[in-house]
């Protein structure tokens, strides 16, 4: 018998809309999901304080990088508030499963730096071991189909993917870009949005 797939829910740029992550919680339930990974601009133009809370409520594990729509306070509560882990910040290890990632808090939206690299490599390192690699960001990549919203991606998040060959790299920003996937090398490309996405690895 073949090894259980480790399933996730991606999700991103909620904007305040708690009824999109009740929803979304409800999917993650059905679909037996181990861990939902929510890719940024969770918070913003709705005020909502329970925006991660319907996933809690329902037992599911939960990982996020903030974006441009979050501060560093915002995501600071939002992870002790609830629990949850903030992989902008620190990687995460579920089993055989690294999650690893880069945010873009209070309000940036270039992360072209050597520090982005330098902490996408560090984090790397510590699950590069692991079977299954997931790499996070809000910001896209560079040279990914999401571009065609004429929004440059990140250069370096681009180089990570390259240089790492996560199994799956997930990011959010760009709204009409909501659903393409590629591939770069053996790493899946996906562009989340509100509808949310079930991903096996």
């Amino acid at each position: 018998m073949g090894k259980k797939k480790f399933k996730i829910l991606a999700a991103s740029d909620f904007h305040g809309d708690s009824a999109v992550t009740r929803r979304l919680a409800k999917k993650a339930e059905k679909e037996g999901v181990d861990l939902v990974v929510l890719a940024g601009d969770l918070t913003g133009v709705v005020e909502s304080d329970d925006i991660i809370k319907p996933f809690v409520d329902r037992g599911k594990k939960v990982v996020f990088v903030p974006g441009n729509w979050e501060s560093s306070e915002t995501a600071a509560f939002l992870s002790k508030l609830y629990g949850v882990k903030n992989v902008g910040e620190h990687y995460v290890k579920y089993g055989d499963v690294g999650v690893f990632g880069i945010g873009s808090p209070n309000w940036t939206f270039d992360i072209d730096d050597k520090k982005t690299f330098k902490k996408l490599k560090k984090d790397f390192e510590m699950i590069k071991d692991l079977e299954k690699k997931i790499m996070v960001s809000h910001i896209n990549a560079a040279g990914t189909k999401s571009e065609f919203s004429g929004v440059a991606g990140s250069e370096e998040v681009r180089k990570a993917i390259d240089e790492f060959q996560p199994d799956l790299f997930i990011s959010g920003h760009i709204h009409e870009a909501e659903g393409l996937q590629e591939k770069i090398g053996k790493t899946k490309v996906v562009s989340v949005g509100k509808k949310g996405k079930i991903i096996e690895l």
